[in-house]
């Protein structure tokens, strides 16, 4: 991406310069350090393009210098390896002179293109994302665990509901109750939590025919009762005197039978044990859950109306019950939805102000001041010829059916960066044309010179988004595809639609030359003051020093090569790489769905409040039996109970929150004398034993031929509030599950998401190692120098690992939407590092230092450059309400930051070293 006004390694100018009218009799002076030439013809003189004397990649100084006087000349150090590149640029030369020609054909051609494949903008899609499809991985164990359960359990929300036993997130609204006191458990409290679950419960939807939907009608039921959204505030509502100071959790025994609190309070202060409990004192924080029904489509449609419903009407009844003891949030099956929707609209805004900063900065740098060179008009179709790129791919991608997913939207922000970068290479390799020669001829040259730089930019960028579709996850697959198409219509644009702009600009910089020559003496002072402000013609062969080459070459390269500034690079390397090491260990994985919404919506204080009184226990987890085995054996039994005892021993498990059908079947076998070790008096009791215990009923799977096929238990999950802890627990519960000698499989919904975990690091391996081959391939391919190879891959490796450790100190989590950027981070770090280094091993200076200045010279401002526009490009999504917008500009601004920094520091300083 690099906006180098070179082409790496590309061969000399095999065309004749143009001849022109000899000003001197005298013969040419040769400037000190550049190659004597072959004397002109008698009576005219050579115009040399300054470029010629250099290989043609650089259009900066020259390079091949003589030795002092008295002095052998030194063997050639360059390594003639222009097997691709020479052949490259003799077809861009032919091309830029067709498109030189025909500019008109080639201006209207790609607008038509676009207007074609624009049409597929009609197809942005208007239904909703699936957030599992796109953000979990592809082909997840959990995924397969999910579709066992599915197939040998069935559940019953209109009767016998059970949240642990669903298979899929069934409807829900949440609410988290925290008292503004020490402790909730005071009537006062429980009085305003009662009034609020009443006026949530007598929500209803009323439609336009008159029709109502209650909450009886929609909720999930057990029996003919809506399933209680917190049990001890169902029996305090049946029996306010019941004293809520002698509890105990995270079972409470209510004499007729035991409830289970655990997860319905959070902020506990716990007292002596009692059994498998402890005496609650003080709990700051109940949570309400109102299931609703899902399983049967029609009733699932109706429960997500009273959902909608419940959320537009919250804050209202909220607000009208003036609650003064407790603060309320709220959340729904429905939110994560909804608020990440509304999360790709705070975007939009920022498109229009993106396109004007880099437009702002495009007319900044092609701006010259005299009216000739001048390309401020050319830099703004420039600008527009990115967006036409956008609009041609991702209309391409939307014709042929690639969804669209929300992260794409980050897309057009990098392209607008990226893409302006092809431009200011054949902006610069224009302005070192002569205007004497034809347009034709200038274009051509222009071509030749840029050839194998923006293809191998183009190539290297295409590359490292096209191995993102290797990805696990769909969304960083579908981001990747729309990028990489659309990189490739700005490399086509730009030598097409941008070259035919630049060659009818050529025209008119014709026209104005020749008008400004013209004798005028009505006009002049105009001419001189606006056209000419330095009272000077602008030398038609003379080369375009922009002032920040000279920057480089006179101050910033000498001062990096004195002795102190290479110490300080050295100590400041140490201490980036140390820093980025540590980074790497404390780096987060995985998407927290908090961040699929906005900053201000509603969902992010009710996930922070859930994180602080409730991550003490985590998701009910499935312990399935997944075949038919012989639970008369004792053998088998006691090799069952083996394993169930490895999972209460986990650290992740409260054992004594384990449920599980067989051993209270053991138990009532037991009671009622039956010997449970014989096969017909085992199968031939459980109808009766599920009668006392109804629970049950869907835990056992019996087949037609009375066959218990499989059957399932469950563990209650601790502490796994972050990530790592989820990413291990899970590990550790499949590891026990395997290695039991009965075959074991366990599940929980939660752990579509929890695989991500466990998928991230070794997707991001796997993208990174794709894609760093292919760079050195390319690398060795167009650029075939050892030593570049070697930096290459150095400076690849030292970006990532960068980017890698500073986004845990930004606060950015390892997910699938970092990912993307890490793998564009390869192809950006190959763009800094190749040209570099090649320019400092390509130089013939005599000493390394002077080297690394001529490489600074040559390719310092186009690295800065390109930087600079690829930040602006992204740096409007740092304003975005949306942390799926904020990070990608973070990383980016950390990619190129570090990535800049290796091209114009380290790089240069090291291979002095070397």
């Amino acid at each position: 991406m690099i906006s180098s006004k070179v082409a790496p390694g590309e061969e000399e100018q095999q065309e004749s310069p143009p001849q022109v009218a000899q000003q001197q009799e005298s013969p040419p002076q040769v400037a000190p350090g550049e190659e004597q030439r072959e004397a002109p013809s008698e009576g005219r003189q050579e115009a040399v393009p300054p470029d010629e004397a250099s290989p043609s990649w650089t259009t900066g100084p020259p390079l091949e210098r003589l030795p002092p006087l008295g002095q052998e000349a030194p063997p050639p150090r360059r390594c003639h390896t222009d097997c691709l590149e020479a052949p490259l640029s003799r077809c861009f030369q032919r091309f830029g002179a067709t498109v030189g020609a025909n500019p008109w054909l080639f201006l209207l051609g790609p607008a038509l293109l676009t207007a074609s494949l624009g049409t597929g903008l009609i197809f942005l899609p208007k239904e909703k994302e699936n957030l599992e499809e796109q953000y979990t991985p592809i082909g997840s164990p959990a995924k397969a665990e999910r579709r066992f359960v599915q197939g040998h359990f069935s559940t019953n929300d209109t009767y016998r509901f059970s949240a642990s036993r669903t298979s899929l997130e069934a409807n829900f609204a949440s609410i988290l109750v925290v008292s503004l006191t020490d402790s909730l458990l005071e009537p006062d409290a429980f009085r305003e939590v009662s009034k609020l679950d009443q006026a949530v419960q007598a929500l209803k939807v009323v439609h336009e025919n008159g029709t109502q939907i209650l909450y009886q009608e929609v909720c999930a039921k057990y029996k003919t009762l809506c399933v209680p959204p917190n049990p001890l505030l169902y029996y305090w509502q049946h029996n306010p005197a019941l004293n809520l100071s002698d509890l105990t959790f995270p079972i409470h025994n209510m004499s007729t039978q035991l409830i289970y609190l655990a997860g319905f309070f959070g902020g506990n202060v716990l007292g002596q044990t009692t059994g498998r409990s402890q005496r609650l004192v003080e709990s700051r924080a109940m949570r309400l859950l109102y299931y609703l029904k899902t399983e049967d489509p029609e009733d699932s449609e109706r429960s997500q109306a009273w959902l909608t419903h419940f959320l537009d009407h919250f804050n209202d009844m909220k607000s009208s019950l003036a609650l003064q003891e407790i603060e309320v949030v709220y959340f729904t099956s429905l939110s994560r939805q909804l608020e990440f929707e509304a999360t790709s609209k705070t975007v939009i805004p920022l498109f229009h102000l993106a396109y004007i900063l880099i437009i702002l900065f495009a007319v900044v740098s092609c701006s010259r001041l005299d009216c000739i060179r001048n390309k401020m008009c050319v830099a703004v179709f420039g600008v527009f010829s990115v967006a036409m790129s956008v609009v041609s791919g991702f209309g391409l991608m939307l014709h042929i059916g690639v969804p669209f997913v929300i992260i794409v939207a980050n897309s057009p922000f990098l392209i607008l960066g990226v893409g302006v970068d092809d431009m200011f290479i054949m902006i610069s390799a224009w302005q070192k044309t002569s205007l004497s020669e034809s347009v034709r001829e200038r274009l051509s040259n222009s071509y030749s010179k840029v050839a194998v730089s923006i293809t191998i930019t183009t190539i290297t960028n295409v590359l490292a988004f096209y191995t993102g579709i290797t990805s696990s996850f769909r969304s960083v697959q579908y981001f990747c595809i729309y990028t990489g198409t659309t990189l490739l219509f700005c490399y086509f644009y730009s030598i097409t639609c941008f070259g035919a702009i630049m060659a009818l600009d050529g025209k008119r910089e014709v026209a104005w030359s020749r008008w400004v020559q013209k004798p005028d003496q009505k006009y002049s002072l105009f001419k001189k003051s606006c056209c000419v402000p330095f009272g000077s013609m602008p030398d038609e062969h003379g080369e375009d020093n922009h002032p920040m080459n000279l920057f480089f070459r006179d101050y910033f390269g000498p001062f990096l090569t004195t002795s102190k500034a290479k110490f300080t690079v050295v100590l400041i390397y140490i201490f980036y790489i140390i820093s980025s090491i540590y980074g790497c260990f404390q780096v987060q994985e995985g998407l927290d769905l908090r961040n699929l919404a906005s900053d201000d919506s509603y969902i992010t204080p009710y996930f922070n409040i859930e994180e602080d009184y409730f991550s003490d226990y985590g998701p009910r987890v499935m312990v399935i039996v997944t075949e038919s085995v012989n639970y008369w054996d004792k053998d088998v039994r006691q090799k069952l109970d083996k394993c169930m005892t490895q999972f209460e021993q986990n650290e992740y498990i409260d054992k004594n929150l384990t449920e599980f059908w067989l051993e209270a079947y053991m138990q009532y076998m037991k009671n009622s004398g039956n010997n449970p070790n014989d096969k017909n008096a085992f199968i031939n009791n459980i109808a009766n034993f599920l009668k006392i215990f109804p629970i049950f009923t869907y835990d056992i799977n019996i087949s037609s031929s009375n066959e218990i096929t499989s059957s399932r238990g469950f563990i209650q999950t601790v502490d796994v509030s972050s990530s790592s802890n989820k990413k291990r627990m899970l590990l550790k519960l499949r590891g026990i599950a395997e290695n039991c000698e009965v075959p074991l499989m366990v599940y929980n919904q939660a752990f579509i998401y929890f695989d991500q975990y466990a998928a991230i690091i070794e997707n991001t391996v796997r993208n990174v190692m794709i894609a760093s081959t292919a760079m050195f391939i390319v690398s060795l391919l167009l650029i075939p120098h050892p030593v570049c190879s070697l930096w290459v891959t150095f400076a690849i490796a030292s970006v990532i690992v960068g980017v890698t450790g500073f986004m845990a100190f930004w606060n950015v989590n390892l997910d699938s939407i970092s990912m993307i950027n890490l793998v564009i981070c390869i192809g950006f770090s190959f763009d800094f590092s190749a040209h570099i280094s090649y320019a400092f091993v390509s130089s013939t200076e005599s000493s390394v230092n002077k080297k690394s200045i001529e490489a600074l010279y040559m390719l310092g401002y186009p690295v800065l450059q390109s930087a600079i526009s690829t930040i602006i490009g992204v740096c409007v999504l740092s304003a975005a309400k949306a942390y799926i917008f904020r990070t990608f500009f973070k990383i980016m601004f950390l990619v190129m930051f570090f990535g800049a920094a290796h091209g114009l520091i380290f790089i240069p300083v090291f291979l002095t070293f070397f």
